[in-house]
């Protein structure tokens, strides 16, 4: 398993929000990503309108060349 980097290591300013990426929240949980975005899914009623969203293209290469 690989070390964890502290939180505040992780976290991204995305659209003028601070965010975690699904694969460090994860992590964070000690669940697969897939079985998280499943969850979030399965009870999106339970979350804020702006609490989940998707990358877009450009943002998601930003977001790997970042954590490469």
């Amino acid at each position: 398993m690989k070390p964890r980097k502290p939180i505040e290591l992780l976290i991204l300013e995305i659209r003028n929000r601070k965010v975690l990426i699904d694969a460090d929240l994860a992590a964070i949980y000690g669940v697969e990503t897939r079985a998280l975005n499943q969850a979030a899914k399965r009870n999106a009623d339970r979350f804020p309108e702006d609490f989940i969203f998707q990358l877009n293209a450009e943002e998601k290469l930003k977001v790997i060349t970042k954590c490469d």
